[in-house]
């Protein structure tokens, strides 16, 4: 057994991607499936603000799919929203301050529907919290996972929407967020009834350390796969 670590690529069955936009751009992104079973739920990624370096690749989500399909058997879809480069490429387009990225959040969503991926959830962190709050009320989707959530682009009107929406809300908050912590977080969702908001100690809004990451990865399958959690933190490499 090897223990899983940062840097640890667990199998899967992994596929360069490109979503298109109503209103004419391609965005480039990846889909990482289970490696030997269909999925049962997926995970669509919402990264952080792309002009403080957010994109697909950062830490969490690239390791929630580095992880979670083996481990958990979810789909992660993952992407780089319009004028976001990473490692992927370059998504076309120009950043839209979370306005025209609402027809980002569409794509991906079109492209779940399409390729025929079950209960697609919005996994958003940061910025992508934002788009998650502001453009997610999609009839596909199961719910919220909200990871740092700033609430400053997304406003009381978009949670009142959530409120009389009633699907499932559950939002990440690190104890020395810089933007928004626990209590303040806890007030402002009072006005979505079925939210959850967690608190995690210590925890900060870019959630470095493998020990908040393990914690962010276990809440996430909690509420979208319950059967796979606790997540192991070892793994049979082959050969072994």
């Amino acid at each position: 057994m090897a223990e899983i670590r940062a840097s640890t690529v667990l199998p899967a069955r992994r596929e360069e991607i490109t979503l298109h936009t109503a209103d004419g751009l391609e965005l480039v992104g990846e889909l990482a499936l289970p490696p030997d079973r269909p999925p049962v739920a997926t995970l669509v990624c919402l990264h952080p603000l792309p002009t403080a370096e957010g994109m697909m690749d950062s830490h969490v989500l690239r390791k929630a799919s580095y992880r979670l399909p083996a481990l958990a058997g979810l789909a992660v879809l993952r992407f780089n929203t319009r004028g976001t480069t990473s490692a992927r490429g370059t998504s076309q387009g120009e950043f839209g301050d979370g306005e025209t990225e609402r027809y980002d959040v569409a794509a991906a969503l079109e492209y779940a529907d399409y390729h025929d991926l079950p209960h697609p959830w919005l996994l958003g962190w940061s910025f992508g919290t934002e788009l998650a709050l502001k453009w997610g009320r999609d009839p596909l989707v199961e719910g919220l996972l909200l990871l740092s959530p700033p609430l400053r682009r997304a406003d009381d009107a978009d949670l009142d929407a959530w409120a009389a929406d009633g699907r499932p809300v559950v939002a990440l908050v690190p104890e020395l967020d810089d933007f928004l912590r626990p209590a303040e977080a806890r007030e402002r969702f009072k006005r979505v009834p079925q939210a959850e908001v967690i608190g995690v100690d210590n925890a900060k809004h870019l959630w470095v350390g493998e020990p908040y990451v393990r914690i962010v990865l276990n809440e996430i399958v909690q509420r979208v796969n319950p059967a796979a959690v606790p997540l192991p933190t070892e793994w049979d490499e082959p050969g072994e």
